[in-house]
């Protein structure tokens, strides 16, 4: 019968975004974070595909006078655990190494 949910069979496929690995690296304490997205049906796994981003603690951008404007990287739309872990690693004197570093290297 057209219409009717008699016979149907109705399978449960759902999406789901895991954060499965976060990683510190490197002399300025760049935060990469790793997302898996996995699709499910009844359960089952069936695709599993990943997404990366990295963070850095500061961006910098070289003004017309030759000086500088160096913001700290705003973490808020991260995960509680990132927020967490670039509270602890970005500390000030991370911060005025980098700011150092992307002057010295022109951006």
């Amino acid at each position: 019968m057209l219409g009717t949910d008699k016979g149907e069979n109705r399978m449960a496929i759902t999406k789901e975004l895991i954060e499965d690995k976060i990683e510190v690296v490197g002399d300025y304490k760049t935060i990469q974070v790793r997302t898996a997205t996995v699709i499910k049906e009844d359960g089952v796994e069936l695709s599993r595909s990943f997404h990366r981003h990295a963070l850095e603690c500061v961006s910098s951008v070289k003004n017309d006078d030759d000086s500088w404007t160096h913001t700290d990287t705003d973490v808020s739309g991260e995960s509680t655990e990132v927020q967490g872990i670039a509270s602890a690693v970005w500390t000030t004197d991370i911060k005025n190494a980098k700011k150092t570093a992307n002057e010295n290297s022109g951006i």
